[in-house]
């Protein structure tokens, strides 16, 4: 049995022979039509040689005939040769509009499941008895053995920038990586206010971190003490970068290009890792479809130097537990 990996390679080899046959569909019956047309312009001239030559030319009138009924048939064939390889053309454009449309679900599909596993990491973090003692007795020790737990998960998961533990008025207390960011009043924060009005799990938008000025997700929920008393907030840093492993492997051309934006058509990761958070592209209707919620399809459309465009998007809501942040892809193929 093919494994998925040989499939997917397959299935990218044969859509790209899918794309040149569609081509080279419509230049054959271009091709076709000219003759026809070519014919039907001798006929015409010898029409006209076999009426200049009279009597003498009625043998080559006849010829003429039989050349003009070629072309006539030629034409009408050729007519309905165009109307069916049109439609294998449609059907084969839609065929990589389905195609560009579940590459587009299954991209989304995976960054959510893989930012599921995140919202899961923080609660079940925020639990840990190094974690609370740091807040519930905030000695040194507890404070240094809350920055070392911190740190080795930040090693062993490595998909992680930093961790924190803060108390309740946003001051971090402990730190995974960074230990002079310990003190610093994070109470102004966006991650850190929204946290505080959800009282449970709140994950933030894609942002800039004003620490160390990368783009990241900060996933942010309560420290209770085991009577359910509130002691400070947990926070880890997922590092952005990981979700190109899953933007890259793709399977999109090379022509083609692949977006993840937000809720508001605004880019947050994309093949050349360039535009972040400042390029938007809501003015393409696939990208407006998905904004408005538009759970999966594909538009087709032709550019200005003729080529078809097949765009496909995909929306999602979260996975499981996880809500998510209504984010999109969008993926554009040029045939």
């Amino acid at each position: 049995m093919a494994s998925n990996e040989t499939l997917e390679q397959d299935s990218s080899a044969l859509m790209s022979e899918l794309k040149a046959a569609n081509k080279g569909m419509g230049k054959v019956i271009n091709s076709i039509h000219q003759i026809a047309k070519q014919t039907n312009l001798i006929s015409l001239n010898s029409a006209i040689e076999a009426a200049r030559a009279g009597e003498a030319g009625r043998g080559f009138s006849v010829v003429s005939d039989e050349i003009k009924k070629l072309a006539t048939e030629s034409l009408r064939t050729t007519e309905e040769s165009r109307k069916i390889i049109e439609e294998i053309q449609k059907k084969a454009n839609e065929v990589m509009a389905v195609r560009t449309a579940d590459v587009a679900y299954d991209t989304i599909d995976k960054i959510e499941r893989n930012l599921f596993e995140r919202n899961c990491d923080a609660q079940a973090w925020a639990k840990f008895d190094k974690v609370v003692n740091c807040l519930e007795a905030p000695t040194s020790d507890n404070i240094s053995d809350a920055c070392s737990f911190l740190k080795n998960l930040v090693d062993i998961y490595e998909v992680y920038i930093d961790l924190f533990v803060l108390d309740t008025k946003g001051k971090i207390i402990a730190s995974g990586v960074k230990k002079e960011l310990i003190g610093t009043d994070t109470s102004d924060k966006e991650w850190f206010i929204e946290a505080k009005n959800a009282n449970s799990i709140s994950v933030s938008d894609l942002y800039l971190s004003s620490f160390d000025n990368f783009y990241t997700v900060a996933y942010t929920c309560p420290i209770r003490s085991k009577d359910d008393k509130l002691l400070g907030y947990f926070s880890t840093r997922f590092n952005w970068e990981f979700i190109y492993d899953i933007i890259d492997s793709a399977k999109v051309g090379e022509k083609g290009d692949i977006w993840i934006i937000n809720k508001e058509g605004f880019v947050i990761a994309c093949r050349s890792r360039k535009g972040i958070l400042i390029d938007n592209i809501k003015n393409l209707k696939a990208a407006q479809n998905a904004i408005n919620q538009s759970k999966y399809g594909y538009i087709l459309e032709n550019d200005s130097y003729g080529n078809t465009e097949i765009y496909g998007y995909a929306y999602t809501r979260g996975y499981n537990a996880y809500k998510g942040k209504n984010w999109s892809a969008v993926i554009r193929e040029i045939i």
